[in-house]
């Protein structure tokens, strides 16, 4: 009887912590909601959890598949509104990423502007925000832009808002990245926010890693390199 009686207070305490970590995670946050600080919080726990379970761990690459339609042919939105030649990447690498404001893996923006200011000389990390999955990305593109730089400072370029999932709205770029009739051998669609394509230096796509996969791991940054 006693230990139910204590239950509420520890439950409490536990509550209580929590609340304060997860304040403390966010000190420098602006203009996040509760959830985006929790999600914040709780990123590597989440990331463990998922590696445990080896979910969205899903690595593929390729070394002599050459794309049927040249990956340099495509063109993009940026965020504001301004369009992307795939021409002007010739000779880097491209790191293409779905993103969301709402996801369990949404500080993974930290850790991709992290890997963009260590390899930006060879690397552009390209962002594509998408509602595609549960709606974690309701933002307008304004909004979207304003959160990434001021949470994680953000400075490699994001795509306009679109959807990346197969189907008749699908973004050009996500329907060559995912179609092996246009890049050559991958037909494997965004399992969740944050998949990564990663193309090479001659316009092949090379990789993909799953949401899961840090693009601070082990595996992405020797594929950079």
């Amino acid at each position: 009887m006693r230990k139910l009686k204590r239950f509420p207070v520890v439950l409490f305490l536990l509550i209580a912590a929590f609340a304060v970590y997860v304040e403390i995670v966010n000190h420098n946050s602006k203009n996040m909601t509760y959830r985006q600080k929790v999600l914040k919080a709780i990123y590597p726990a989440w990331m463990w959890w998922t590696k445990l379970r080896g979910k969205n761990v899903t690595q593929l690459s390729n070394e002599t598949k050459q794309p049927p339609v040249s990956f340099y042919s495509l063109k993009g939105t940026l965020n504001d509104n301004t369009e992307l030649d795939f021409a002007t990447l010739k000779g880097k690498k491209v790191l293409l990423v779905n993103t969301a404001s709402n996801c369990g893996y949404t500080d993974q923006y930290n850790d991709l502007q992290r890997l963009y200011e260590k390899a930006k000389d060879n690397l552009v990390v390209l962002g594509f925000p998408a509602n595609d999955f549960k709606e974690q990305e309701k933002g307008t593109d304004e909004e979207i832009a304003q959160f990434c730089k001021l949470n994680y400072g953000v400075s490699f370029p994001l795509m306009k808002k679109s959807s990346v999932v197969k189907g008749e709205t699908q973004n050009p770029v996500f329907r060559w990245l995912t179609d092996s009739s246009l890049n050559g051998w991958n037909t494997k669609p965004p399992s969740w926010n944050f998949s990564k394509y990663l193309v090479n230096e001659s316009g092949v796509l090379a990789h993909y890693f799953g949401p899961s996969v840090s693009p601070l791991s082990e595996g992405v940054i020797k594929a950079i390199q």
